[in-house]
């Protein structure tokens, strides 16, 4: 299992509710950001939804909190927002700061996937 599917133990979510394999090959080799919302979006599961509702990207499944918890503990989550980077396959961190990143030295993107300073 690699890295980033390990860290899930399988509990990451498509919009429609279904389980995603993060082993599949269509993650191999790509870069996967962890974003840690500054929403009041973990109160309870209908506001999650609704926030949710509004995002493009796969989720924790909303009653795994004690592996947010987990995920936030191992990557030292002190403030949010925050977006960190992984590398799809090992797991590795590329870059804690990524949110910073794009709002204040490369909002194109032209230099992803940054790395830590």
């Amino acid at each position: 299992m690699a890295g980033v599917a390990k860290l899930f133990d399988d509990h990451i979510l498509d919009k429609s509710k279904e389980s995603v394999d993060l082993n599949d090959e269509e993650y191999k080799g790509k870069v996967i950001g962890l974003y840690f919302s500054a929403h009041c979006s973990d109160n309870d599961e209908e506001s999650f939804n609704e926030y949710y509702e509004h995002m493009p990207w796969l989720t924790l499944d909303f009653k795994e909190s004690d592996k947010k918890a987990e995920i936030e503990k191992k990557f030292h989550i002190t403030g949010i927002p925050t977006l960190i980077l992984l590398d799809g396959y090992s797991g590795d961190i590329i870059c804690t700061d990524a949110d910073e990143r794009i709002s204040l030295d490369d909002s194109e993107g032209e230099k992803f996937p940054w790395k830590s300073l």
